[in-house]
């Protein structure tokens, strides 16, 4: 079979959450020619979510596609080879799953911590673009995170670098799955609002939108939760920029106020210096553009 010509050459990227499986088709330029979505199995068992990855993969490959990224709700190794943890899924231990893709699909494929495929895709496309250091925090069932230095996607020593949402908030807060206890997912995404108030953001949004007023004060709580976690990465990493994204970013209005508060008064002017704090860009839709971009920089080059 002939090679693609360079203006044809396609990848696949595919975002793995909790309730849903993304599929895109993209070209070099980020342009997406094709994107669905599947359910994810439930009980997410590693193996049923690779049978499902599997049937998306017939159902978007083409002869112009030369790579394949994945995004996964976990750490992968430093290669991307290996899913080695994902902490609300279960039975996800060292999980071979790029050998598996790459058996079943003919294409070179490399996984990254989904999060961090969302940096990637704001990186490329969206609010981070014209950033070259910067932090964005996905708000959603938990908290995931990204950073980037000098332009770079930070992962650390062994790949599982940069696991913003475990760091601690509270000495004495909610048990994390994690064995942390108190930690910024815990006490500052959609779980913390199911738990304390049997609610979703935009449930919560729309009391507050009406005028409520323990909803307005909830968020103010929020806010400064978040902003309690961000002044710590703030101090260590002095971003030039703070990117919140997930699916409370919608709601941004209501605790970013309290939030900017917070970091101003718990961080020192010169370790903020020229911050600017922003909504992502690309919605729910960042993981798949970001691990379009992973396997353009990884594989495909």
């Amino acid at each position: 079979m002939d090679s693609p010509s360079l203006g044809k050459r396609q990848v696949i990227g595919i975002d793995i959450g909790g309730s849903a499986i993304k599929f895109g088709r993209f070209l070099a330029n980020g342009d997406c020619l094709q994107s669905f979505a599947l359910a994810t199995p439930q009980p997410s068992l590693p193996k049923a979510v690779y049978a499902q990855l599997a049937a998306g993969i017939d159902q978007i490959k083409t002869p112009d596609c030369v790579a394949i990224g994945v995004g996964m709700p976990g750490p992968a190794d430093a290669q991307g080879r290996i899913a080695q943890l994902a902490i609300n899924l279960p039975q996800w231990h060292d999980i071979p799953l790029a050998d598996w893709l790459e058996d079943h699909g003919q294409l070179p494929t490399v996984l990254e911590n989904d999060a961090n495929c969302a940096g990637l895709g704001e990186a490329w496309l969206g609010a981070g673009r014209n950033y070259q250091d910067f932090i964005l925090l996905t708000l959603g069932t938990g908290v995931g995170g990204a950073v980037f230095l000098n332009g770079e996607l930070f992962t650390g020593r062994w790949g599982a670098g940069g696991e913003l949402g475990l760091i601690s908030i509270e000495t004495e807060g909610y048990p994390c799955n994690s064995g942390n206890r108190g930690s910024l997912e815990q006490h500052a995404s959609a779980q913390t609002l199911r738990r304390e108030l049997d609610m979703t953001g935009l449930e919560l949004a729309e009391l507050a939108k009406q005028g409520d007023a323990q909803a307005i004060a909830y968020w103010e709580k929020f806010g400064q939760r978040l902003g309690i976690g961000l002044a710590n990465l703030i101090y260590v990493l002095t971003p030039e920029a703070v990117i919140i994204g997930g699916g409370l970013s919608a709601s941004a209005d209501y605790f970013f106020p309290s939030m900017q508060s917070e970091i101003e008064e718990r961080v020192l002017p010169p370790s903020r210096q020229g911050l600017e704090i922003l909504v992502a860009q690309l919605g729910n839709r960042a993981g798949m553009i970001g691990a379009a971009r992973l396997a353009w920089q990884k594989l495909a080059k």
